[in-house]
């Protein structure tokens, strides 16, 4: 009878210990991950050579349940950088012309008032240049004077005083300071000019948009994180003007939704309206060492089906042949020389 108890105690410590041991079993995940060869792995463990991978989380039902990416490389934890910088600075562009248009809308009522201030401004230059060349007349009635009473002295054979020639090189000097504020206002007379004929364009066409569109939010999408980065480097200002022309036409063939914003520095279409959208975006950025480089965003709806499509290898093809469609419209060898 003793014997009997005994073993009935040993059998339910060993079953206690066998369901204790399948429940340890059941919490351990598993992991599956593919090698660079192509070889698929399932384990408990992830060895040190496997970190790299992208592996998969599986549950005891072989459900993913966690999905960890592959380890980056030094080059590609540069370029995430890299994009982080340059989504920055098409944010500022992107930001900056926001707040333009809500000076537009909220400054003027239509074009006949930015058409008014236009000619106020035209003739407060006028006004300026004329007091301007009234003091460059002056000066050179002075000059002519002083040189003058120079040659007086030279027929009469004495030397020009020291005050009168450094008089002469003084109204010299002023003069040819007046000649260049002459040429300066006329520059920023001819520069808002134009800026008022961009923004009498932008204006007439913000009015219709918000006329036309009841989701005028234009600005307010988010940009979505890029996988890899679309960027053209200029080797000369030239050909990066040739370029931002290859840029506009490259929008308008792989963008889905219209062009919303266009000048000298950002090209921006729509924000996408439906999941299957795809709205580009190209800046034209300075860098610190003087030269100039294109990069392309590419948006997509915010939804489960507009995140797939981001993802997509259609939307990595695009990104990555905007550099190669840009380079293939550049003159090559000395056609380039003569741009």
């Amino acid at each position: 009878m003793q014997i009997l108890f005994s073993k009935k105690i040993i059998l339910l410590a060993t079953l206690l210990v066998t369901l204790a041991g399948q429940n340890s079993f059941a919490e351990k995940k598993m992991y599956r991950w593919v090698d660079d060869s192509g070889n698929v792995f399932f384990s408990d463990q992830v060895p040190p050579k496997a970190v790299k991978h992208r592996r998969e989380s599986l549950n005891q039902n072989a459900r993913v349940v966690e999905v960890v990416e592959k380890q980056k490389t030094k080059a590609e934890q540069e370029l995430v950088k890299r994009l982080a910088l340059l989504r920055q600075q098409q944010q500022a562009i992107i930001n900056k012309q926001k707040s333009h248009d809500k000076v537009l809308l909220s400054t003027y009522r239509n074009v006949k008032d930015m058409t008014v201030a236009l000619r106020g401004q035209m003739l407060a230059f006028d006004s300026k240049r004329k007091v301007v060349r009234g003091n460059l007349n002056r000066l050179e009635l002075q000059l002519l004077q002083k040189q003058r009473k120079a040659a007086q002295y030279e027929r009469d054979g004495r030397s020009i005083p020291v005050n009168l020639l450094t008089d002469i090189a003084t109204s010299k000097e002023q003069i040819n300071n007046t000649y260049v504020e002459i040429s300066n206002q006329f520059q920023k007379k001819k520069r808002i000019r134009q800026q008022f004929a961009n923004d009498i364009a932008r204006f007439e066409y913000l009015i219709k948009i918000r006329e036309t569109d009841e989701n005028f939010d234009y600005l307010t999408a988010k940009h979505k994180a890029a996988n890899e980065l679309g960027l053209f480097i200029c080797e000369s200002t030239d050909q990066c003007d040739r370029a931002w022309v290859s840029a506009k036409q490259f929008i308008r063939i792989n963008s889905t939704v219209a062009v919303d914003i266009e000048t000298d520095t950002l090209i921006m279409s729509h924000a996408p309206y439906k999941d299957d959208d795809l709205s580009l975006s190209i800046s034209k950025m300075d860098e610190v060492d003087g030269s100039q480089q294109l990069f392309l965003d590419i948006r997509c709806r915010k939804s489960s089906l507009g995140d797939a499509l981001c993802r997509s290898e259609r939307v990595r093809e695009i990104r990555h042949s905007f550099n190669d469609f840009i380079k293939s419209t550049l003159p090559s060898g000395s056609e380039r020389l003569h741009f």
